[in-house]
């Protein structure tokens, strides 16, 4: 490959990254490989059903594997914060994490990345390169990390001095030879607020998360049941959570985004919970197109909202989970009985009851079985 001044070129990459609106752009060498902490991690199965990380573990430890010739890899972040109180106490709108709140940050970070790309191959005709927008088998917090973006906080989220935690990670690998940044520097000090704070427990140990436990996994990965254990300390979580990056000293004083693609989308705005129960599979398909509530598909976003109806408490979801009951998707109708069973109404157990008369066959026993005999406790 032709010889150029990398210093030059790599004042020209950050200039041009921050002009594109990246809040932070580092370099760090392709062989500053990772260490062990994925492996430990997927030994002790803490990935769940997210079977494609171990799949690729392979690639994500070894960056030749993904492009050959690799030398250096641009880390860049882009804020996505917009100021809104999430409605954490009011048990009849469903809180969505902050980052699914506008458009699909896939689409907005690939865009700009390859706008950025553009630029390096102008000044570099024959570099070879590839792009990801937390789309591919790259451990975006450690090049984050390494390139000085930020540092890794106990909650495993990445954190910076600007920007605290509230932004999206890219990376641009390429087979130039470029000057390169120092590391990021951990400054969480003693502070343990996220764990403290998660409601299922799911930092196991300070930079250690078990996926298995996070309400971000039971709400968006996981596709079938979401776990008895964890269906009360959800709340009225419909989509992601942001409790462990909320009580975050670090994200205090946190510029607001100036991406338009991230400011709040109208129905985000205070989703009313009875609304979203009656939404069909055409309406969420709708509602939510360009948006990344999509991965949760309809089948799993409304499971998340009988969960949130039955933890609100209020009779008045009674007649949502009534109608939810006659799904033809039998995961949606475990989870309404279940929502039923918690609110415990006599209205609300007399639709459990009916329910079971009708459906006394497949599935429906495992929910309703503990309602043979005494079930004046309710």
């Amino acid at each position: 490959m032709k010889r150029r001044n990398s210093g030059e070129l790599t004042r020209k990459i950050k200039q041009r990254a921050h002009l594109l609106g990246f809040d932070g752009v580092g370099i760090a060498p392709a062989s500053a490989k990772p260490g062990n902490d994925l492996q430990f991690w997927l030994d002790r199965q803490y990935q769940g059903e997210m079977a494609y990380l171990e799949r690729n573990s392979d690639k994500r430890m070894d960056s030749t594997k993904v492009l050959e010739g690799v030398r250096s890899i641009i880390s860049l972040s882009l804020n996505y914060f917009h100021p809104q109180d999430l409605p954490y106490k009011q048990p009849r709108i469903g809180v969505i994490s902050r980052y699914a709140s506008g458009d699909d940050y896939h689409d907005v970070l690939q865009e700009r990345l390859k706008r950025l790309l553009d630029l390096i191959v102008q000044l570099a005709p024959d570099v070879e390169a590839k792009i990801y927008a937390d789309t591919g088998p790259v451990m975006d917090k450690h090049w984050a990390v390494r390139s000085g973006i930020g540092w890794l906080g106990k909650h495993t989220n990445v954190l910076s001095r600007g920007s605290g935690s509230w932004f999206f990670l890219g990376e641009i690998l390429l087979s130039l030879e470029l000057e390169y940044d120092a590391p990021g520097e951990d400054c969480c000090g003693s502070c343990t607020l996220c764990i403290e704070a998660c409601p299922t427990d799911a930092i196991v140990e300070p930079y250690v998360l078990d996926g298995r436990r996070c309400i971000s996994y039971l709400t968006i990965e996981l596709r079938e049941d979401i776990p008895e254990e964890f269906r009360g300390p959800i709340g009225n979580l419909i989509f992601g959570c942001d409790i462990c990056q909320d009580v975050c000293p670090w994200n205090g004083e946190v510029p607001h985004s100036t991406v338009q693609e991230f400011e709040l989308r109208e129905c985000n705005q205070a989703p009313d919970l009875r609304t979203l129960a009656r939404l069909t599979r055409e309406d969420f398909r709708k509602q939510y197109r360009g948006s990344p509530i999509k991965r949760a598909k309809w089948r799993g976003f409304i499971r998340n909202v009988a969960v949130a109806m039955g933890n609100s408490g209020d009779p008045a979801m009674v007649p949502e989970l009534e109608y939810l009951l006659d799904s033809e998707d039998s995961m949606i109708c475990r989870h309404a009985v279940w929502a039923l069973k918690k609110i415990g109404t006599p209205e609300a157990l007399e639709a459990v009851r009916q329910y079971q008369a009708k459906n006394s066959d497949a599935e429906v026993p495992v929910e309703l079985e503990e309602f043979s005999g005494e079930q004046q406790e309710f």
